[in-house]
């Protein structure tokens, strides 16, 4: 990972870090178990309750390039765990977010300050990351 920058504590960092490390492609299983349903198994916005919704589901593969290229994980990891708000649902986005617990890891944000998050959500922001169209 490249922008794990440590953890709250330096045994939790360690054993997060190699299990995230450890299984590159977890991301996509928490993807698949948590957020396919809407944005589809590929995160094209297709899932099969995404008719159902009342907003249009994003395409997650073009997170960078309708930011000029650039790839956020922090800002992400905001809209996965509910700090940066969606109007989707009623509410923020990420209904979600609260049952991806496990061990926490902090990353640098894009001033170089700190972000909390969790593994598993650190895990799919990795692999959306890897799916981002050039």
């Amino acid at each position: 990972m490249r922008w794990i920058a440590g953890a709250l504590s330096g045994l939790a960092f360690t054993s997060c870090a190699l299990a995230v490390a450890a299984e590159p492609r977890q991301g996509e299983v928490y993807f698949f178990e948590t957020c396919a349903g809407c944005h589809g198994p590929g995160a094209l916005g297709d899932g099969p309750t995404a008719a159902l919704l009342s907003v249009p589901v994003p395409d997650l593969t073009r997170i960078a390039r309708q930011n000029d290229g650039v790839f956020d994980p922090a800002r992400v990891i905001r809209m996965i765990d509910g700090r940066d708000g969606l109007a989707a649902h009623g509410g923020p986005m990420p209904m979600f977010g609260g049952l991806l617990t496990g061990p926490s890891v902090v990353i640098d944000g894009p001033d170089g300050s700190p972000i909390s998050t969790t593994a598993p959500i650190l895990s799919i922001v990795d692999w959306l990351e890897t799916i981002q169209e050039e």
